[in-house]
């Protein structure tokens, strides 16, 4: 005769089941999420934050009565980002699901009523049953449930570091946007002087239609061009403000107008691998899935057998007035589902399992390599900028402003000139914001700051000292950035007026009206004066090269 266990017992076990349930959160608190967060040198976020309260809106208004910086941003972005509260909503939608995991079906009570024919008896009977496999398996389903608990965790702190990055990510496009946008509309402001003088110098007669209208079309492109940037820069603000969860019409912000130099040195791209193969979260939530399917099989396999079988307790009460009670146990046989489909899915979840970690550990290792190598060759390009382009241009013009004074080029060869020294400080700021959004993307692969951030670098110069006059960075003074001013006041000057630009023309058709060329002997003299420069140059250089392009202070 088999024995079933008192009703003591199984009070004590759906106790226990309903104790199990109620251990678990529906939220992790946030000093789990904050720990892992600033292990990685990630920001800190609090939950109950959430609510936009007028206490965070008067934070963010007084960061943003000065220009803020990427730092800014991304405690801006801690409080406001809807992106963030988007991931937050993931989390109690994977919270739930671990829930709906852990929970036990709920108990089935059954009525019965009897009339006895022959006679005037009544039967009646009580039974509550709940499913056996659901107690058996509860304590494992709670570990497993806490394990997975932990995944969600990984997760939840990556999705807050990913919006982090990609916050200071877009703060530097718009900064290199915005800096962009300004050196074309200086670009396009040279245009407009050189297409502007090219008319009055056509209306006097002194050039050709031909060399009017290819002025004119350059000031054309010029304008196309600024206006381009223009858009941009505001497309680059827009994400920038959307990312931080801000109104544009409520919130007015600016930005900082300097970028900071690349770091001296860059990181090794071994040891970041190393690094993220221990602190990288998407690692770290993959290796725990692992775990979580590798028990989920354990516990398939061994409590495949008992199906759909039932514990329970029953009472009767026959028409003599006895009763009869106890527990009941109700058994499904396995004769013919023995579990196998079961056990295949478990089995296909932990390859699956396997295979997704397989995958994140070689994209992330590889990823890190190539993007590092990106990092250094931007590194490489801002060095070029700084050290060779910017400095050829600028002696460049120089020299043109040298010839232009003995008219031995034409006023829109200076122009030019300027130009395209507006264009080596375009392309050396975009190679900056280039930099730092690769170091962004080294540093979401790697999954924490890279070592080499401790160290503060100085910042370039902003477009305003770019164009302000002996403006430019430091070991670059040579360079009078107020020849294009000097430029734009003589459309309302008679001192071009005064110049006679016809003259080199005149030259060539009466090469042979005296005995003297008047151009050999202008050329002779404007190469004396810079043979005399150059010499004086050369004296000064031993004292000037230790501290050429060394940048800006901030």
């Amino acid at each position: 005769m088999i024995k079933f266990p008192s009703t003591k017992i199984l009070a004590i076990c759906i106790a226990m089941s309903l104790t199990g349930c109620a251990s678990l959160r529906t939220q992790p608190p946030d000093s789990n999420i904050n720990a892992l967060l600033q292990e990685r040198g990630g920001p800190s976020v609090q939950w109950s934050q959430y609510q936009n309260s007028p206490g965070d809106s008067t934070k963010i208004n007084e960061w943003l009565e000065s220009p803020i910086g990427p730092d800014t941003a991304i405690r801006i972005a801690m409080l406001r980002s809807p992106k963030l509260q988007q991931e937050y909503a993931r989390l109690g939608l994977a919270r739930a699901e671990v829930l709906e995991a852990v929970e036990i079906s709920n108990p089935r009570i059954s009525l019965l009523r009897q009339n006895i024919d022959p006679g005037n008896g009544v039967q009646r009977g009580l039974e509550l049953s709940m499913p056996l496999i659901d107690l058996i398996l509860l304590p494992s389903r709670t570990k497993l449930a806490h394990a997975d608990f932990e995944r969600a965790r990984f997760d939840t702190a990556k999705a807050v570091l990913d919006v982090a990055l990609d916050v200071e990510s877009a703060w530097y496009g718009y900064v290199g946007a915005q800096q962009v946008a300004d050196m074309r509309n200086a670009v396009a402001n040279a245009a407009n002087v050189s297409a502007e003088l090219a008319e009055r110098f056509y209306a006097a007669g002194n050039i050709s239609e031909l060399q009017l209208n290819q002025e004119l079309a350059a000031a054309s492109e010029a304008r196309l061009e600024a206006g381009a940037a223009m858009v941009d820069a505001a497309q680059h603000r827009l994400a920038l403000t959307n990312l931080m969860g801000l109104d544009s019409n409520e919130s007015p912000w600016s930005a900082l107008d300097r970028l900071p130099l690349p770091v001296a040195e860059e990181d090794e791209a071994e040891d970041l691998v190393a690094i993220a193969r221990e602190k990288n979260l998407e690692l770290l939530a993959a290796r725990q899935q692992v775990l979580v399917m590798q028990a989920s099989y354990k516990s398939t396999r061994n409590w495949r057998w008992l199906g759909g079988s039932e514990i329970g307790y029953e009472r009767e009460k026959e028409s003599d007035g006895s009763r009869k009670s106890g527990p009941s146990l109700a058994l499904e046989l396995p004769i013919f589902n023995q579990g196998q489909a079961k056990l295949s899915r478990a089995q296909a979840m932990i390859a699956d399992a396997v295979a997704r970690l397989r995958a994140a550990e070689l994209a992330i290792e590889n990823t890190i390599r190539t993007n590092a190598n990106a990092v250094r060759a931007h590194s490489e390009a801002v060095e070029i900028f700084r050290n060779s382009l910017i400095p050829q241009r600028e002696k460049v013009l120089a020299r043109s402003q040298q010839e232009q004074n003995f008219m031995l080029i034409g006023v829109f060869e200076l122009i030019q000139a300027k130009a395209k020294e507006y264009d080596a400080y375009q392309g050396y700021l975009e190679a900056v914001r280039d930099y730092w959004q690769a170091r962004v993307e080294l540093t979401r692969s790697v999954g924490e700051r890279l070592p080499s951030d401790k160290v503060k670098t100085e910042n370039t110069p902003s477009v305003e000292d770019i164009l302000t006059p002996k403006g430019g960075m430091q070991g670059m003074e040579g360079m009078d950035h107020s020849k294009m001013q000097g430029m734009e006041d003589s459309k309302t000057s008679d001192s071009m007026e005064g110049m006679d630009h016809s003259k080199m023309q005149s030259m060539e058709e009466t090469n042979t009206s005296s005995e003297v060329d008047p151009r050999a002997e202008a050329s002779e003299k404007a190469a004396a004066e810079i043979d005399a420069k150059d010499e004086i140059e050369k004296q000064e250089e031993p004292e000037t090269n230790e501290h050429q392009h060394k940048g800006a202070q901030p």
